[in-house]
């Protein structure tokens, strides 16, 4: 009887030791305290609204608050290493960017973290397309017309950025590779400035995402030639896409998407990409985002993690295959 009753008390505390096993029931309470989401920019950009919009939702989903920390620097570098460097229990959280996530590690040598290793994809939020805008003195009203320019004047025409590494630059890397020509990149600290020479005619093209540029196209301040989506957009219904204007291949848009810490528990990671994805697909959220130009994404995290590969892969071949040196 005595042995018995010692079992029944083993099997007792087995049975309550597996239902506090990290990874099994933990996401049946999660989250029991304020979340953290890191942004590596600056607030009032395209990645900052991407998770106040989603962390306001998810506030409300689970009664506790989402804190959007933004840490600034080294296009999103910097805030991808505070989210590298937490601990993996679900409270630490990044909405990164195709900078801190694909560009740069195939540009620097030396990173803060493991693109690869360190993080855990929650969910790919979306991208923000790339526009190529010209000032209305260049002569040149569509891709082909620029094209003719440029090949004209080898090195003559310029392409601005907001910096070494941003999409577009790496847009305008492309954009030569794809069809030959040859144009000075002038990089600036930010778009603000990048726009007004592009305003002013000092640079003859910019590839910047469309929230910077779209009311200057809207007034005829700017004139848009080309758009990075794989069909029109309906806020800019008459500017063609990159391969109805024949530049096949042409992939580079400003994505975003969540992140965890590696080792974050498998259950919390699917607990926060099924709330997101609702989050996001909730009709203000939604209207919120597409008004900022999103293209909205979505999916499993296994599909975010194939996507991400995919487009680490393709900037690693597209630094070489531009020769841009490597820091």
């Amino acid at each position: 009887m005595e042995l018995r009753l010692k079992l029944v008390a083993l099997f007792a505390a087995l049975a309550a030791a597996f239902t506090t096993w990290p990874g099994t029931a933990s996401a049946q309470s999660y989250p029991t305290k304020p979340v953290r989401m890191v942004v590596g920019f600056a607030p009032g950009g395209g990645t900052d609204l991407m998770a106040r919009v989603i962390g306001q939702k998810l506030s409300e989903y689970w009664g506790q608050q989402i804190i959007v920390e933004n840490r600034p620097g080294a296009t999103g570098v910097i805030g991808a290493e505070a989210i590298a460097k937490s601990a993996p229990d679900g409270y630490n959280l990044l909405m990164g960017h195709v900078n801190s996530n694909a560009i740069a590690p195939n540009l620097f040598r030396k990173m803060p973290y493991d693109a690869a290793k360190d993080f855990a994809t929650v969910m790919y939020v979306g991208y923000v397309p790339n526009i190529l805008a010209v000032p209305p003195t260049l002569p040149a009203k569509s891709v082909k017309e620029l094209i003719a320019l440029a090949q004209s004047k080898p090195g003559k025409l310029s392409f601005a950025s907001s910096g070494v590494g941003s999409t577009q630059h790496l847009a305008g890397e492309m954009f030569k590779l794809l069809t030959k020509v040859e144009m000075v990149h002038v990089p600036y600290k930010g778009s603000g400035q990048a726009i007004t020479d592009l305003l002013a005619g000092t640079v003859s093209m910019n590839f910047d995402t469309m929230p910077p540029v779209i009311e200057h196209i809207k007034n005829g301040r700017l004139r848009a030639l080309a758009i990075s989506t794989p069909k029109r957009h309906p806020q800019l219904p008459d500017v063609p896409t990159f391969v109805e204007s024949g530049i096949l291949g042409f992939e580079v848009t400003n994505w975003y998407g969540m992140f965890a810490p590696a080792g974050t528990p498998r259950d919390i990671v699917l607990k926060v990409n099924a709330d997101s994805n609702r989050a996001m697909q909730s009709p203000d959220a939604k209207e919120r985002l597409q008004k900022a130009g999103t293209e909205l994404g979505g999916g499993t995290p296994e599909e975010f993690e194939t996507f991400l590969r995919a487009e680490q892969a393709k900037y690693a071949k597209l630094i070489r295959d531009a020769k841009i040196p490597v820091d």
